[in-house]
């Protein structure tokens, strides 16, 4: 037996905003992932809890624009 997957309440992009550059966030569906476009970070999000933490999120330096 399986469980669905949780997905991420988009209402949360109403009050988060980017740890490091404190500019707001855009969610990417695709990749389950938060951006900071500012800050140049994806930041991943596991279980529907967005992971905040600079260590964990994933440069944008090589993504197309």
């Amino acid at each position: 037996m399986t469980s669905a997957p949780v997905s991420f309440d988009r209402r949360m992009l109403e009050v988060l905003v980017c740890p490091h550059s404190l500019s707001t966030l855009e969610y990417d569906a695709a990749r389950n992932e938060l951006i900071s476009r500012r800050a140049g970070l994806a930041y991943p999000i596991r279980d529907g809890i967005p992971i905040m933490l600079a260590e964990e999120a994933r440069s944008l330096e090589y993504d197309e624009p």
